[in-house]
């Protein structure tokens, strides 16, 4: 009977033990790593770069398009890679100003954190304002939750003059990373919901001509030549699944089709590897962009981006093209997640 309970307590301490969070310096810049040991999986997220994830290692493999060794250049010269969060819009904007409740906003532009003049990806992909309130880990998971407080900041108010805060919680179980995202709006008006994520996949050591990519939508979004979308749709015309050799994409989809739990899949697949993300339901868009190559260079990533309403979303709504947008109330709050997890590697 004694050595029956010693055994249960060494088992429970080896579950326990096999999910960590550890905060390490790399570089002289705080690094966040999250453990499943059973599964051979390793998160590490940067809080002072925009809260980024920069590795998902899957046995020692890096699941995202990450080519950085020294976070501190990255710092002084940014570039997304990994999984950047792209708020308060992500993607293009038609105008340098956005429109909500019936009330046009122009951008300050000498400010220099919006670039124009199509404004792209938001305030936040590099940002340093967030702040760690929690990074633990139990028999079932290991998670980090930071915070941005962006009413507090003067230059991002003034580009966007809705008092509120961003809170992500990375959480690691059984091998899948979950991205929660919460928007909590302290604003006396509904303040418009067109955040993005602009996360870089990437099957380790094969070439992205050999990949395959599913991609469950029935309708792509019809872009102008820069890119922004023009409030009509067609219907999905391209190969299913995808070979993504000769197929460069920088394109829109949505009406995606969805499992008994909501969840949309897109994956990519290769030499008997999987990698796969899903969108919870209050993602509704994909932009998926697979650049060509610039000669005698590689680009051997596929972003699926999980975006919470088409590209301009916000001026599109307000001119009529586009009712799907998605508000959340003065006081409440806005809250969905996404997945991502491999096999094979």
């Amino acid at each position: 009977m004694k050595l029956a309970t010693l055994l249960l307590a060494l088992s429970a301490v080896s579950v326990a033990q096999n999910y960590t969070a550890r905060t390490a310096p790399q570089q002289g810049i705080s690094v966040i790593r999250l453990t499943d040991a059973a599964k051979g999986v390793e998160v590490s997220v940067v809080p002072s770069l925009g809260n980024r994830v920069t590795e998902m290692k899957v046995h020692g493999k890096n699941i995202l398009y990450f080519p950085v060794t020294d976070l501190a250049e990255l710092k002084s010269k940014p570039a997304l890679n990994g999984i950047p969060f792209l708020a308060p819009w992500g993607n293009r904007l038609d105008a340098e100003s956005f429109w909500a409740n019936d009330k046009n906003y122009p951008f300050n532009m000498t400010l220099g954190n919006v670039r124009g003049p199509i404004p792209i990806h938001g305030l936040l992909a590099n940002s340093d304002l967030w702040e760690v309130v929690e990074a633990a880990a139990d028999r079932k998971s290991a998670h980090v939750t930071s915070r941005l407080r962006f009413w507090k900041y003067p230059q991002l108010m003034a580009q966007w003059p809705f008092a509120h805060e961003y809170e992500i919680t990375y959480r690691l179980a059984d091998g899948v990373l979950e991205v929660q995202t919460t928007v909590s709006n302290l604003s006396a008006e509904p303040m418009p919901i067109a955040l993005a994520f602009h996360p870089y996949y990437r099957i380790p050591d094969v070439p992205r001509d050999q990949w395959i990519a599913k991609i469950p939508a029935r309708k792509i979004v019809i872009t102008d030549n820069r890119l922004v979308a023009t409030g009509e749709f067609k219907a999905y015309d391209m190969p299913d699944p995808l070979p993504l050799k000769g197929h460069p994409l920088d394109t829109g989809f949505t009406d995606l089709a969805r499992d008994p739990q909501g969840h949309a899949h897109f994956s990519i697949e290769a030499s008997g590897m999987k990698v796969e993300t899903l969108f919870g339901p209050k993602y509704p868009v994909a932009v998926i962009y697979a650049p060509p190559a610039p000669e005698g260079q590689t680009r051997d990533f596929i972003c699926f981006e999980p975006m919470t309403g088409i590209t301009d979303a916000i001026n599109l709504h307000h001119a009529g093209k586009y009712p799907d947008l998605q508000t959340v109330a003065p006081g409440a709050k806005w809250t969905e997640s996404f997945w991502v997890r491999a096999s094979g590697i």
